[in-house]
């Protein structure tokens, strides 16, 4: 399936993806576990290369990350001292019932199996446990930003996020939506990188890839609000989609 392939491309790039996507802003994940403690157990789901998971451990919270791909599991691990990923997914969570204060997904709920993963972080949250999936979505009000999602079809945006994401299931409460913002000093070179993680890059045939770069070179050498800047500030709005386990 093209869903699973796209899925499946991200842990040959493993390391750029580290380097190029970027964190969390910290109001949103005090935020998202308001009311669990200062030092919470949280699991990360679909944990990847471990953004979140040091984020989270900023904080003080002990996190888990749990991640299917073996080359994402090894630059998370390489990459955040102290901590192992665990080898699974959101179908199949391999740790025992009720042992997690809140389960937390950085920009991988999409490729989740939803009616089997719900079933399952509910089983491994405690009773008022707390599921919050999380996106980084760029701002395209910005103008030079609507542009730069167009050349690199990075295709998830804030209504599709908000009318799409409504419901965890029986086993939860209803869902709140927390709305952040932040934003990440870049260069245009750092643009091109952080397009080559996505998994429409990934997944193009060579020439995709080709017209892809080119565009971009071309928005930043010519943009009237790129053109002639050794960096940009790249704005992103941060969803957090917020419910309690029953």
């Amino acid at each position: 399936m093209v869903e699973d392939t796209r899925a499946r491309s991200f842990g040959a790039v493993a390391a750029d993806y580290d380097r190029f996507r970027p964190g969390y802003p910290a109001g949103a994940l005090r935020w998202a576990l308001a009311g669990t403690g200062d030092d919470a157990h949280v699991v990360d789901l679909g944990a990847g290369t471990g953004i979140l998971t040091r984020d989270l451990r900023a904080l003080g919270h002990r996190v888990t990350p749990v991640e299917p791909d073996p080359g994402m599991r090894a630059r998370l691990d390489a990459a955040t001292p102290g901590t192992t990923a665990l080898a699974g997914s959101a179908e199949s969570v391999p740790l025992p019932d009720g042992s997690a204060d809140a389960v937390l997904v950085g920009q991988a709920y999409h490729w989740f199996d939803r009616a089997r993963a719900h079933v399952e972080i509910a089983r491994v949250l405690r009773p008022d446990g707390i599921f919050a999936p999380i996106w980084n979505v760029r701002d395209d009000t910005v103008g030079w930003v609507a542009e730069l999602g167009r050349i690199a079809q990075m295709g998830e945006n804030i209504i599709d996020l908000t009318e799409k994401v409504t419901t965890f299931g029986a086993a939860f409460g209803p869902v709140e939506l927390g709305r952040f913002t932040h934003r990440t000093t870049v260069t245009g070179d750092e643009v091109v990188g952080l397009m080559r993680t996505r998994s429409h890059w990934l997944t193009g045939a060579p020439g995709q890839r080709q017209r892809m770069d080119a565009e971009l070179r071309e928005l930043f050498a010519t943009h009237p609000d790129l053109a002639g800047r050794e960096t940009v500030e790249l704005p992103y709005r941060t969803l957090v989609f917020r419910a309690r386990r029953r």
